[in-house]
């Protein structure tokens, strides 16, 4: 039957560029020891990005690949036809209507492959630590210390829903958020000193990776996590502000352990409310 899904737009340059990152990055953490050349079962969120970044796997190199994920999207869907997703368990599809259409031709193919379980089976955060996945999934904006929005914009305006993310995020080998740096041409950082809306912690964020780079924040205190995203993550225009946001925050707010300026913290979002641009 058909859905409601609309077309995913083409992955640009900076759909690109966080591709290599985050496929780079998992090379080396092979290189490392620390995962198997055939990686470990892949999460990805629903929505354009993360159907992007996904599509960077097909000219990767990587074999015989696996998904434990919730939806499957027209991605995933083309890795496992192509043979380089093995197998993938999931709740659902959620497929462009041009992949929709074209099911009934490969459905078959996907015998073996696939499995469909029930989100309690899906999502249940003991299968999910078992299995070590990797999750990927997008979001609005981080702060400086890893705290990650993924459902309102300017914390009250519903972009889209939490959905599995977070019983993902917080249960995975690793948990990758990815964004653009910067939307509306510019108008808006998507690395912010502090987020109006907080959907993960940044206890349970890991990596975070932007067009600009990738930033890896396993066993970093929160001083050192703030100057790895704005260095890595920020985009350039904006890293000067936050710097200077950085450094007044640990001279003179309330505490050092995770400095803020209460009065400034949202400052970006009630400028941008204000002109159209943070």
């Amino acid at each position: 039957m058909p859905d409601r899904n609309t077309p995913f737009s083409v992955p640009d340059e900076t759909s690109h560029c966080i591709a290599g990152l985050i496929i780079d990055f998992l090379r080396h953490e092979i290189r490392s020891g620390r995962m198997p050349s055939n990686l470990l079962p892949l999460q990805t969120g629903v929505g354009n990005i993360a159907n992007a970044v996904l599509a960077g796997f097909a000219d990767a190199g990587f074999e015989r690949l696996a998904a434990y994920t919730e939806v499957i999207q027209d991605s995933m869907l083309e890795l496992i036809v192509r043979g380089t997703i093995r197998q993938a368990s999931a709740t659902a599809f959620s497929l462009s209507p041009a992949m929709a259409g074209s099911m009934h031709e490969i459905a078959r193919k996907l015998q073996g492959s696939v499995v469909l379980r029930p989100q309690e089976v899906s999502n249940h955060p003991e299968v999910i630590r078992r299995l070590r996945c990797i999750a990927i999934n997008a979001m609005i904006e981080a702060d400086i210390y890893g705290n990650v929005n993924s459902t309102c914009v300017l914390g009250s305006r519903m972009q889209n829903g939490i959905g599995g993310s977070a019983d993902f995020s917080r249960n995975a080998f690793l948990s990758f958020f990815v964004s653009p740096s910067v939307v509306k041409n510019g108008a808006v950082s998507c690395i912010v000193p502090m987020t109006p809306h907080v959907d993960h912690t940044d206890h349970d964020v890991q990596i975070i990776v932007t067009e600009q780079g990738l930033a890896d924040l396993r066993g970093l205190p929160p001083g050192k996590r703030a100057r790895s995203i704005i260095g890595n993550c920020a985009h350039p225009r904006y890293r000067p502000a936050l710097r200077d946001y950085l450094a007044r925050a640990q001279r003179s707010s309330y505490g050092r352990h995770t400095p803020h300026l209460l009065d400034e913290a949202l400052s970006w979002h009630e400028r941008f409310i204000r002109t159209g641009k943070m």
